[in-house]
């Protein structure tokens, strides 16, 4: 005899490669995305981060130029407040970038859950 499969149909052993795919597709499924509140803070996190980091660099442009001019305090007043205003419009383009995101994965969650 030979060991070719024969054409017709095996129940059990069509249950078997069923299991077996429904076991290999959980394993390959993607993993859930984190929690929400979690996601939220890293977002609040990044646009902390991003005002500090237009404050720090406006200010340490501002004491390097008094510093080689001579005019204490006033450059780094100037470049201080220009490093918030930047450190501002930031924030601002960072929040409309993730409000785009959360609008655009709206529509798709609404379809899934019907």
């Amino acid at each position: 005899m030979t060991n070719r499969p024969s054409d017709r149909h095996d129940p059990e052993r069509l249950a078997v490669l069923e299991r077996r795919l429904a076991e290999l597709r959980k394993e390959k499924a993607p993993k859930p995305a984190a929690d929400d509140k979690f996601r939220q803070a890293d977002m609040a996190w990044r646009m902390v981060i991003e005002m500090v980091a237009g404050l720090g660099i406006g200010f340490g442009i501002g004491f390097g130029l008094d510093a080689l001019a001579g005019t204490k305090p006033w450059l780094m007043l100037v470049f201080t407040l220009l490093g918030l205003v930047a450190g501002i419009r930031v924030m601002i383009r960072s929040a409309e970038e993730m409000n785009k995101k959360a609008h655009a994965a709206a529509p798709a969650s609404d379809a899934e859950g019907k």
